[in-house]
C-alpha cells in the first residue's frame, strides 16, 4: 500500500475537519475537534503506524497555532491544512516534531490560505443561489446549493491537495532534505523548535492584560522546570493561586458589600435623619 492509505486517511480527515463539512457532530465535531492539530497528530500517527511520534508532532503544531484566531471568516493561517498536510508530510518523512511545525506553517500559510480564499470567493455564488431557491420555495434547490455542491467543492479543495502532497511529497521532501547541507537542515529543525514558543508568546499577548500577570507565568515555569511537576498538579496549583488572587483583589467581597448597601438604603427613612 505504501503511502496510499496514510495519504487517503489524512486527506479524508482534512475534509472532515473543515468548518463547513457535513459532519454529523456539527461544527464542534469537525472544525473544533477533528480540525485541531492534537487530534490530527493522533489520526496521522494511527495512519502511519507510529502513534507516539504522531502525537508529539501534533503537540508541536498545536503550540504553534494555539493563538490562531478566525475573525469574521478571515484567518492568517488555515489550521486544518496545516494539521493534516504538515503533520502528514512530517510523518511520511522524518517523524520530527520540529519539522512537522515548520511544514505545518508552510502548508497552512501558503497552500492552505490559497484554497481557503478560493472557497470563500466561490461559495458566495452558492449562497446567492441558495437564497434565490429559498425565495422561490424550492427546498431541493436549497439543499443542493447550501449542502450538496459546497461539500463536493470542499472535498475536492481539501482531500485532493493533501492526498497528493503526502502521496507524492514524500520523495520531494526526502530529496530536499538529503540534498541540502546539514547546517541548513539543522537550522530548519531549530526554527521548527522555536515556532511552538512563538505560538505560546502570541497566546500570552492575547491573554495577559497587565504586565504584573507575567509573575504568574514565570512562577509556573519555575515550578515546572525545577520541581518537575506534571500538568495535572500544575492545574490544581494554578486554580488555588487564581482563587486566592481573586479574593485578594477584593472582587469577591464587592457583591456582598453592594448588597448590604442596597439593603440599608431600602429600609432607611430619610425623614428620621
Amino acid at each position: 500500500m505504501g503511502m496510499f492509505f496514510p495519504a487517503l486517511i489524512c486527506g479524508l480527515f482534512c475534509y472532515f475537519g473543515a468548518i463547513e463539512s457535513a459532519n454529523v457532530l456539527g461544527t464542534t465535531g469537525s472544525f473544533y475537534c477533528l480540525g485541531r492539530p492534537l487530534v490530527a497528530g493522533l489520526v496521522c500517527g494511527i495512519a502511519f503506524g507510529n502513534v507516539e511520534q504522531g502525537v508529539l508532532c501534533g503537540v508541536a503544531v498545536q503550540a504553534v497555532f494555539i493563538a490562531n484566531l478566525s475573525t469574521g471568516g478571515a484567518t492568517n493561517s488555515e489550521i486544518t491544512y496545516a494539521s493534516y498536510g504538515g503533520i502528514g508530510l512530517a510523518m511520511a518523512t522524518t517523524h520530527d516534531p520540529a519539522v512537522a511545525a515548520t511544514l505545518a506553517v508552510l502548508v497552512g500559510n501558503t497552500f492552505g490560505l490559497i484554497f481557503y480564499n478560493l472557497r470563500m470567493a466561490f461559495y458566495s455564488v452558492f449562497n446567492n443561489k441558495a437564497y434565490e431557491a429559498a425565495e422561490a420555495g424550492d427546498t431541493k434547490g436549497i439543499n443542493t446549493w447550501h449542502l450538496v455542491i459546497p461539500n463536493i467543492c470542499t472535498f475536492l479543495l481539501r482531500f485532493v491537495p493533501v492526498f497528493l502532497a503526502i502521496y507524492f511529497g514524500q520523495g520531494v521532501v526526502d530529496g530536499i532534505l538529503a540534498s541540502v547541507p546539514e547546517i541548513v537542515t539543522h537550522i530548519i529543525q531549530v526554527l521548527g523548535g522555536v515556532l511552538p514558543a512563538l505560538g505560546v508568546g502570541m497566546l500570552m499577548n492575547i491573554v495577559i492584560k497587565d504586565s504584573i500577570q507575567m509573575v504568574f507565568f514565570l512562577f509556573g515555569f519555575v515550578v515546572c522546570a525545577f520541581l518537575g511537576l506534571g500538568t495535572i498538579p500544575m492545574v490544581f496549583i494554578a486554580a488555588v493561586v487564581a482563587y486566592l488572587t481573586y479574593l485578594a483583589s477584593g472582587k469577591g467581597a464587592a457583591p456582598d458589600a453592594a448588597l448590604a448597601q442596597s439593603s440599608d438604603a431600602a429600609y432607611e427613612d430619610p425623614d428620621l435623619f
